[in-house]
């Protein structure tokens, strides 16, 4: 007699990999001047460690979208905990650089099996509103996770306890989903004709699909760009470096648990091109403002980056369906790659930065908040570019269902 499979149980333990995640992404950008310091490492360096986190994620995810149907889930998660325990340990113990390279990559390794295995194993377990229901909210301990992670870190800082210890505390969650999942049946995969490697190729080939792609490489730098550089470029802004960036993701939290009705009211495009508009403008407002200003620049930034990545996901599943699972892991792979790509460049212009305000006689505290300033108001393009591209595909898709409208009525 075979296990039934307790999909209230698989659900929690998804979430808790979801926030090993969060917490290895904010716990990270929290002790980011404490690896600094310790390794005598350069801003340059620290975005090349950022950066593997960025590799591996969207390596594991691709990966893990084809062979899914192959292994199943059980097998991935367990590739995911693996992963994620050496991760963990070995950045503990790295002694320098070149460890925490390897250690960082391996958690981003974790991090992208876990959401190769619990989308499509949620989607399985759950049908209809239910499960949109249960995607949403599984997507929300994101940046949830972020927020717990963002201000442990911050208490642990403040109390002096070193960043190993803040590392071992990603190891908690860890072993929670690790037992939460241990012996338990999982539920099989629907396998329909859009599984189909062949059609979701074929599908992706479209204008529309090749036009999110490249989208999406701006959206997640413009979100998780300003995010992970938190800790070092609003250090001496006069505000809490992560109390900002736990700000910033219980928003987001609170915008995508109540996501339906606004995309009911402006539609999927008119998200994107809102949240692009209000992401540059909290961009630029952390590039000019000091002190509890930054707070409210920071719910600005909030405000436009909370859908994107959601968003960006469903409009794939809805307008390109025949893209697939496959699709969806393509665009979300080249979110994270291009995060990766652009962390080492974001270090060398705050390194740049300071170079430039050392020589115009700048010093201290204030020579490292006009560097900060500085490296954020150049990354008000990648949003900007997002402007002029999202008002394209709104009016593209208002036309395209304008035309369709017209056939109809034809016909």
């Amino acid at each position: 007699m075979s296990q039934s499979v307790n999909s209230g149980r698989l659900f929690n333990a998804s979430c808790f990999a979801l926030i090993t995640t969060a917490f290895s992404f904010s716990i990270r950008a929290g002790i980011l001047p404490q690896l600094g310091t310790e390794f005598n490492l350069t801003a340059e360096q620290l975005g090349f460690i950022n950066s593997m986190w960025f590799f591996g994620f969207p390596l594991a995810m691709i990966i893990g979208g084809l062979v899914y149907h192959t292994i199943g889930p059980k097998t991935i998660m367990q590739v995911a905990f693996v992963c994620h325990a050496i991760g963990i340990i070995m950045t503990i113990y790295s002694g320098g650089y070149t460890g925490l390279l390897i250690s960082t990559f391996l958690i981003g390794v974790g991090n992208g099996c876990t959401e190769a295995a619990c989308n499509p194993m949620i989607a399985d377990s759950y049908e209809g509103l239910q499960m949109s229901k249960m995607l949403n909210r599984f997507h929300m301990w994101f940046p949830g996770g972020i927020v717990v992670g963002s201000l442990i870190s911050k208490f642990m800082t403040d109390a002096n306890l070193g960043w190993q210890a803040q590392i071992w505390v990603i190891l908690i969650p860890t072993i929670i989903y690790a037992f939460l999942f241990w012996g338990q049946a999982f539920p099989k995969p629907h396998v329909d004709g859009v599984t189909s490697i062949g059609e979701n190729l074929k599908a992706m080939a479209s204008p529309l699909f090749i036009f999110i792609f490249v989208c999406m490489a701006f959206t997640a730098i413009s979100e998780f760009g300003p995010q992970q550089w938190t800790g070092l470029i609003m250090s001496k802004s006069g505000a809490s470096p992560m109390l900002i960036l736990a700000l910033v993701t219980g928003l987001m939290a609170i915008t995508r648990f109540f996501a339906h009705p606004i995309v009911a009211a402006i539609g999927q495009t008119g998200i994107l091109w809102g949240s692009s508009i209000l992401a540059a403008a909290g961009i630029y407002l952390f590039s000019t403002v000091t002190g509890p200003a930054a707070y409210a620049a920071a719910v600005i930034f909030a405000m436009g980056v909370a859908l994107f990545w959601p968003t960006m996901i469903g409009f794939v599943a809805q307008n390109v369906p025949l893209s697939g699972a496959l699709g969806m892991s393509i665009v979300g792979g080249i979110g994270m790659f291009s995060t990766a790509i652009w962390q080492p460049v974001i270090g060398k212009w705050l390194d740049d930065a300071k170079a430039e305000k050392l020589a115009a006689g700048l010093t201290g505290d204030e020579m490292e908040l006009a560097a900060g300033q500085a490296t954020l108001s150049t990354m008000v393009m990648f949003p900007a570019l997002l402007i002029v591209a999202f008002a394209i595909l709104y009016f593209w898709m208002k036309g395209r269902k304008t035309v369709a409208t017209s056939s109809a009525a034809v016909h």
